[in-house]
């Protein structure tokens, strides 16, 4: 079985609010022992968290071994204020204010760093990302300081010329990527970075009555093809299914995204190659002490 390359163990799946009201007063041993318990049921032995603010992802960091699990985290994301990020991380107004959130990750045992550079689909209309965009300088100052510290980017971004940028920028992977397009599917290709395309967030919520399905249906369409352009164009590509995310269960969520990656790419050689060289890539570079 392949690893969990994008979870948020602080969330559950199924409600974020009463899961967080649970995590407030210092994270929850127990869930958090719960999610890391469904992993190693379902083989998982490697997970790579997107962060959260309650110090939940480190508390999962610190007991994972006892479950046969290597777990790395950025401790929390980081995200320009006012723009998407709020409920994984913490905010910054200027790159000094970066700065000094990057040493904070680093003093409390990042693996890497995290940076919100979109927000995310609006599941009720089908091309819409809510919030703003960073702007392309901006983030290549975020990764290089980043870099410049000796970590790796992990990257939430979506839309085809927040995509762009962050390639542009270096950073080490790009989680969701939902509407791009084939001009970034070949800029991807060129590149150095891993896309973790989490397709089955819509996927999964589909009748579930929380939003329009038709825009749902249009999501996972739009993913899939993204999944099998990324593949046969030979890109690095990761199994992460944003687990945490309502609909998403830790440890099913993994399964989830694998078989979104098989719909995709029936080839089953194919894909696995093309998974296993972008998990491999994903260790190599996301954790530290390797």
């Amino acid at each position: 079985m392949f690893g969990e390359c994008h979870a948020h163990i602080s969330m559950d799946g199924i409600n974020y609010s009463n899961c967080m009201r649970h995590h407030v007063h210092g994270p929850d041993e127990a869930h958090v022992r719960a999610c890391l318990d469904s992993y190693r049921k379902q083989g998982i032995s490697f997970v790579r968290d997107g962060g959260d603010k309650y110090g939940v992802s480190q508390l999962a960091k610190r007991i994972a071994t006892e479950y046969g699990i290597d777990y790395r985290t950025p401790v929390f994301a980081i995200h320009r204020k006012g723009g998407y990020g709020s409920i994984v991380g913490r905010a910054f107004e200027n790159m000094k204010e970066y700065a000094v959130l990057v040493d904070e990750a680093a003093s409390r045992g990042a693996d890497f760093i995290k940076i919100m550079t979109t927000g995310i689909m609006d599941f009720n209309e089908f091309g819409r990302i809510t919030h703003f965009d960073l702007d392309g300088d901006e983030v290549r100052e975020m990764v290089h300081i980043a870099h410049e510290q000796g970590f790796a980017v992990m990257s939430h971004t979506n839309g085809k010329r927040a995509f762009l940028n962050a390639l542009e920028a270096g950073v080490d992977s790009i989680e969701h990527a939902n509407y791009i397009d084939q001009e970034c599917i070949r800029a991807l290709s060129e590149s150095n970075t891993c896309f973790v395309p989490t397709a089955t967030v819509a996927r999964n919520l589909m009748g579930r009555g929380l939003f329009d399905d038709e825009v749902l249906s249009r999501i996972w369409a739009s993913s899939k093809a993204m999944i099998a352009s990324a593949i046969e164009a030979g890109c690095l590509i990761a199994v992460g299914s944003d687990a945490g995310a309502v609909g998403v269960l830790h440890g099913q969520g993994a399964l989830d995204e694998y078989d979104c990656f098989c719909k995709a790419v029936p080839d089953a050689s194919l894909r696995d190659t093309c998974i296993s060289k972008g998990e491999a890539f994903i260790i190599e570079r996301f954790c530290k002490d390797q």
